[in-house]
C-alpha cells in the first residue's frame, strides 16, 4: 500500500487482482520450515525446553541460512515480473499497474519474512514438535498426518527416479513434448471478455433515413427486444445530443440492453452468445436495420482503441472511392466466410442523397448571367440571406431568409425558384439549370494522409487471434488487391499482436538474466541449468491447464506464465541448497540427492500448495472481472501441479550425477 501511494497506482481489479497470498508468503513459508526444523533438532540434541535466547539464537541461525536460497528466489520472481513493465499503449496501462503492485508486494514479503516472521516463530513457538525421540531412543522428524501420506507416495517415486535417470529424461521430454503440443493448441485472444452484465446494441439505418423515421424504427425495435424475458428493460439514444460528446448521424442508435439478474432467467445457465443471437434473430424481423451487439463498456474501448466498435477492424487503403468500395465488400464476404464472425459490414461511405444543382452555361449567358449569380440565388435560396438585424438590448441578431424545410428538400419546387435576369426580369431556375437528387458520399475517411475504408467484425464463440489467422487466410484467397491499395488489420488484435511482440523481446532477456542469477547462486553452470529446467516443467502444466478449461492465451495468461515461473525456480533452489548441505556434509551424490529432496519435500510441497489454495478462489470465481483472473489462476495452479511433482523428480535425479564430478569440499555455501 505505501508503495502503491508512492508511485501513484490506484487500487483496483487489475492492480490488486493479481496479487495472491500463496505467492507472498513463499518466503516465509521457507523461513518457518526451516526455523522449526532446527528448533526441533537443538532441542533433540539437548533433551530439553529451549530458552527465550537459545530459540531466538536457532532462529537467527536458520534464517540466516535461508537468505541466499530466499533472496535469489524472490529476486528471480521480482526479475520474471519485469516484462509487464516493458509493455506500451494499452497493454501497458492495462498491466503495468498489476506488475508494480506484485513487485511492491514482493518486496514487502522478503522483508517482513526474515524479519518479524523468524522472531515470531521463536518466541511463539516453545516446544517445537518438528523432531522427537523414538522408542528407539533415536530422533526422526515429527510430521502431520498429510505429510505423511505423502511422504508414503513421494519418497519411493524419488528413490526409482533416481535409480531410473534415462525414464525420467525421456518422461521429462515427453512432457515438454505434449505442453508444446497444448501450446500450439491454444486460441489467442488480448485480454478475456468481462461480462459486463448488459447488452450493447447498435441499429443503422440508409444514410437517407430522417430523425422520425430513426425514433419510429427504434422504437419498433425495443419492444421486440423488450419482449424476451429475461431482458428488463430497453433504452437507446439516436443521434447527436447536444453536447456532442459522441456525435452519430440520425440513422444510427445506440441501445442498452438491461439484463434481468441470471436467477430470474428461464434458463439461468443459458450463455450469453446463445441469448445475444436471439435477440438478433428477433430483432431481424424489423426490416431496415442492420445490427452491432457487444457490451457498453467494451464498445467504448474498441473505439477508443481502433475508431470502430467492434472486435476487429479491417482498414482498406487506396485514392479511388469506387475500387475501394469494391475492395471493401469483398473483404467482408472473406470475413463472413470465417467462422466466428458476427456484426460484419463495411462503413457506410456511400447512400446519402444530394441535391446537384447543373447549370446550364449557354441558357444562363442568353439571360446576361454566369454560373456564380445561379449559384448566389441557389445558395441564398436554400442556405439563406442576411435580410437584416433584430435588436434585444445590446444584443444583435442577424435576420436570414430562406426556403422553408420542406421547399428546400422539394426539386420541383427548386425549379421554380425565381431568378433575377440582367435586365430585371425574373425566370424559373429550371430555365438555366437542371436539378438532380443523387447519391453521394456519406463519408470520406482519412488515416495519415490516406483515404481508407473500413470492414468491421464481432468475433463470436471463438478466440480472437485463431479467428485472425483464418479471416486473413480467406482475405489472401477471395481478395485481389490492386496495386497501390493495401490492408491494415487493427482493434483488440493489434494490442494482442504489439503485446507479443514486446514480450518476445523481453522475455528471452529475462531468462538471460535468470540464468546468471542462478548461476550466482549456485556457482555451477550444471546445478543452475537443473534449476532453470523447473521453468518449463512448469510451462508445461500450465498449457494443459488453460487447454483442459478451453481458455485462450491471453496476457493475462502470460502473467500466471510469468508467476509460475518465478515460484517454480524459487522451489527448484530450495530443493538443490539442501543438496549441496548434504554434500558438503560428506554425503555421496547419491544420499546427498535422496536424502536433500526428503527434507526439503515439506517446504516444497507446503509453497506449492499454499500458492495452488491462494489461487483457487480465483480460478473459479464468477463475479465482475472473474474472467480476466481465471487464466492467470488456471495457469498458475496447473504450472505449479506439474512444476513440484516432476522438480521432485527430475531435480534430484540429475543433480545427483551432476555434482559427481565435484568433490564435497568443492561445494560451498
Amino acid at each position: 500500500v505505501i508503495g502503491m501511494n508512492r508511485f501513484g497506482i490506484s487500487g483496483n481489479l487489475m492492480s490488486l487482482g493479481a496479487l495472491d497470498f500463496g505467492l507472498l508468503v513463499d518466503g516465509a513459508v521457507v523461513v518457518v520450515e526451516n526455523t522449526l526444523l532446527r528448533l526441533g533438532q537443538k532441542r533433540a540434541d539437548l533433551g530439553r525446553t529451549l530458552t527465550r535466547n537459545e530459540r531466538l539464537g536457532v532462529a537467527a541461525s536458520a534464517a540466516r541460512q535461508m537468505v541466499k536460497p530466499a533472496a535469489f528466489g524472490q529476486l528471480i520472481i521480482l526479475l520474471v515480473f519485469t516484462p509487464l513493465l516493458m509493455l506500451e499503449g494499452v497493454e501497458g496501462k492495462t498491466f503495468i499497474p498489476m506488475g508494480a503492485t506484485v513487485m511492491l508486494a514482493l518486496v514487502g514479503a522478503f522483508v517482513f519474512s526474515f524479519t518479524f516472521v523468524p522472531a515470531m516463530a521463536a518466541l511463539l513457538v516453545k516446544e517445537p514438535k518438528t523432531i522427537h525421540v523414538d522408542e528407539n531412543g533415536e530422533a526422526e522428524e515429527h510430521e502431520t498426518f498429510l505429510l505423511r501420506h505423502a511422504r508414503r507416495w513421494i519418497e519411493p517415486a524419488i528413490r526409482a527416479a533416481v535409480s531410473h535417470p534415462k525414464t525420467v529424461l525421456a518422461s521429462a521430454f515427453g512432457a515438454l513434448l505434449i505442453g508444446a503440443l497444448a501450446f500450439t493448441l491454444l486460441g489467442r485472444e488480448f485480454i478475456p471478455t468481462l461480462d459486463e452484465g448488459d447488452i450493447a446494441m447498435q441499429a443503422l439505418r440508409v444514410p437517407s433515413a430522417s430523425l422520425e423515421q430513426s425514433l419510429a424504427m427504434q422504437m419498433a425495435l425495443e419492444r421486440t427486444i423488450k419482449a424476451q424475458p429475461e431482458v428488463k428493460t430497453v433504452f437507446s439514444r439516436t443521434g447527436t445530443a447536444e453536447a456532442a460528446v459522441d456525435p452519430m448521424p440520425p440513422n444510427i442508435s445506440d441501445a442498452v440492453i438491461v439484463l434481468k439478474k441470471r436467477k430470474e432467467w428461464p434458463d439461468p445457465r443459458l450463455p450469453k452468445e446463445e441469448l445475444i443471437a436471439r435477440i438478433e434473430k428477433a430483432a431481424s424481423t424489423q426490416l431496415g436495420n442492420a445490427f452491432e451487439f457487444s457490451q457498453p463498456i467494451e464498445l467504448r474501448f474498441n473505439e477508443l482503441i481502433s475508431g470502430v466498435r467492434t472486435d476487429l477492424a479491417v482498414m482498406v487503403y487506396g485514392d479511388d472511392f469506387a475500387q475501394l468500395q469494391k475492395t471493401a465488400d469483398q473483404v467482408a464476404n472473406a470475413l463472413r466466410d470465417t467462422p466466428g464472425s458476427a456484426d460484419v459490414r463495411v462503413e457506410q461511405a456511400s447512400g446519402l442523397p444530394t441535391l446537384t444543382v447543373n447549370v446550364d452555361r449557354f441558357a444562363a449567358a442568353n439571360y446576361g448571367l454566369s454560373a456564380a449569380d445561379v449559384s448566389e440565388a441557389v445558395s441564398a435560396a436554400i442556405g439563406g440571406a442576411k435580410a437584416g438585424q433584430i435588436f434585444e438590448g445590446d444584443r444583435r441578431f442577424d435576420l436570414v431568409v430562406r426556403l422553408s424545410d420542406a421547399e428546400r428538400n422539394d426539386p420541383a419546387a427548386l425549379n421554380a425558384l425565381p431568378v433575377t435576369t440582367a435586365s430585371g426580369a425574373t425566370i424559373p431556375l429550371s430555365s438555366v439549370a437542371r436539378i438532380q437528387v443523387k447519391e453521394g458520399q456519406n463519408q470520406i475517411s482519412r488515416n495519415d494522409g490516406s483515404r481508407r475504408m473500413v470492414v468491421q467484425a464481432n468475433v463470436r464463440g471463438r478466440d480472437l487471434g485463431g479467428f485472425v489467422a483464418d479471416a486473413q487466410k480467406q482475405v489472401d484467397q477471395q481478395v485481389g488487391l490492386p496495386a497501390g491499395y493495401s490492408l491494415k488489420w487493427g482493434g483488440q488484435f493489434e494490442n494482442l499482436k504489439r503485446a507479443e511482440q514486446r514480450l518476445g523481446l523481453v522475455i528471452p532477456v529475462v531468462f538471460i538474466l535468470i540464468g546468471i542469477l542462478l548461476f550466482m547462486a549456485l556457482g555451477s553452470f550444471a546445478e543452475a541449468g537443473l534449476v532453470f529446467a523447473c521453468v518449463p516443467l512448469a510451462l508445461v502444466g500450465g498449457a494443459l491447464s488453460l487447454l483442459l478449461r478451453g481458455m485462450p492465451f491471453s496476457v493475462s495468461a502470460a502473467v500466471g506464465f510469468i508467476a509460475v515461473s518465478g515460484v517454480a525456480t524459487l522451489n527448484g533452489l530450495v530443493l538443490m541448497q539442501a543438496i549441496r548441505e548434504r554434500l558438503q556434509a560428506g554425503q555421496t551424490p547419491h544420499d546427498a540427492a535422496l536424502l536433500g529432496a526428503f527434507s526439503r519435500l515439506r517446504a516444497v510441497l507446503t509453497t506449492a500448495l499454499v500458492a495452488i489454495v491462494g489461487f483457487i478462489p480465483m480460478a473459479i470465481a464468477t463475479g465482475a472481472g472473474a474472467e480476466v483472473q481465471k487464466p492467470l489462476a488456471t495457469v498458475v495452479i496447473g504450472g505449479l501441479l506439474t512444476a513440484t511433482a516432476l522438480t521432485l523428480l527430475v531435480l534430484p535425479t540429475f543433480a545427483a550425477r551432476a555434482v559427481k564430478r565435484r568433490r564435497p569440499e568443492d561445494v560451498e555455501y
